[in-house]
């Protein structure tokens, strides 16, 4: 069965970093696309960034980009969001996810999610 686990969340200050990781078992996930969503309490799913699965093609949302990185090993199965320069606009729970296909902004487009890991900015 596919699964995805993301892990790395926590709470840091403002300007701080954070990586997280998602561990990808039970499919060929080197085939896939792989991106990164992030939810906050009483909002909608917002697209962070997607890598297509070759790594030659990186997405970022316009409120990330510049601060974050997508990067994949597809020989470990796993995919890393390293998040620099953190604001509190930030807070959300993180997902994981996984596509065929080339829409890799919209959420609806993904077959596999992860069950989130909560990333807390706060001083």
């Amino acid at each position: 069965q596919a699964q995805l686990v993301e892990s790395g969340g926590g709470l840091v200050p403002p300007g701080d970093s954070l990586r997280l990781s998602c561990a990808a078992s039970g499919r060929t996930f080197s085939t896939y696309n792989m991106g990164w969503f992030r939810q906050a309490p009483g909002q909608e799913r917002e697209f962070v960034a997607a890598m297509t699965w070759s790594g030659g093609s990186t997405y970022y949302g316009d409120s990330v980009k510049g601060r974050f990185t997508i990067s994949r090993d597809n020989a470990k199965n796993t995919v890393n969001l390293q998040m620099n320069s953190l604001k509190p606009e930030d807070t959300a729970v993180y997902y994981c996810a996984a596509t065929v296909s080339t829409w890799l902004r919209s959420a609806t487009e993904y077959n596999y999610w992860g069950q989130g890991t909560q990333v807390n900015v706060s001083s």
